[in-house]
């Protein structure tokens, strides 16, 4: 028997030759983009931790109706002086999240830390309605801090702190009022040399070989 002649069908505007232009060319720039993010995942992601503070449903205004969306706030620190905070934006949670997290990654600012485990003196910070104290303590003491506050204190590696808000309970707000007495921190050597003054004469002579060398080791870091 005599075979029938196979026939091709009408080509998509998209399809060139072989059926396959438009499909792989596609494909292969999102593997590339995927693999992009895989090596920054790689570069910084096993050494970092981050915690999800909060999820928010929003909703934005367009000219059909409103359109819903989720905000997430997450910290990031690596448990060993560097911490950092961010909040993204998208229509799944999945999305918002990997948003917040990249954000943080980028924010990420260095704090001095007394023996590694505390902060090296008490101090205040506050964003717009939000107030907090931030007060060093002793060994065994623990994270006595609420909310976003913990999750700030425990990607920072701090060991041992007493945190109290004293203004708004918005996450948002606390974190930011957070930040800001972190970066109000300074360590005994910055103070030193700002009054021209040896360490030993800020901490005392018994501390000071010790703040020298927690000073160095947050430097090499």
């Amino acid at each position: 028997m005599a075979q029938e002649p196979k026939t091709q069908g009408p080509k998509g505007p998209n399809q060139g030759p072989g059926g396959q232009r438009g499909g792989q060319q596609r494909g292969g720039r999102g593997g590339q983009r995927g693999q992009r993010g895989d090596r920054q995942d790689r570069g910084d992601g096993d050494e970092l931790i981050d915690k999800l503070v909060g999820i928010n449903r929003v909703a934005k205004v367009v000219k059909g109706g409103r359109r819903f969306g989720f905000a997430a706030l997450v910290v990031v620190g690596d448990g060993r002086g560097r911490v950092g905070f961010g909040s993204g934006k998208a229509r799944e949670v999945p999305e918002a999240i990997r948003k917040a997290t990249e954000t943080a990654k980028r924010k990420l600012i260095r704090v001095p830390l007394r023996e590694g485990r505390t902060l090296h003196h008490d101090v205040q910070g506050r964003f717009g309605a939000g107030k907090v104290v931030v007060r060093a303590a002793p060994a065994g003491t623990g994270i006595i801090a609420g909310g976003p506050m913990r999750a700030v204190f425990e990607t920072l590696g701090v060991q041992d702190v007493v945190a109290k808000s004293n203004g708004s309970p918005n996450p948002y707000n606390m974190i930011k009022a957070t930040f800001d007495a972190l970066q109000n921190l300074a360590s005994p050597r910055a103070i030193a040399a700002k009054r021209g003054k040896k360490v030993s004469d800020i901490v005392g002579r018994r501390d000071g070989a010790q703040a020298v060398k927690d000073q160095a080791e947050a430097e090499t870091a």
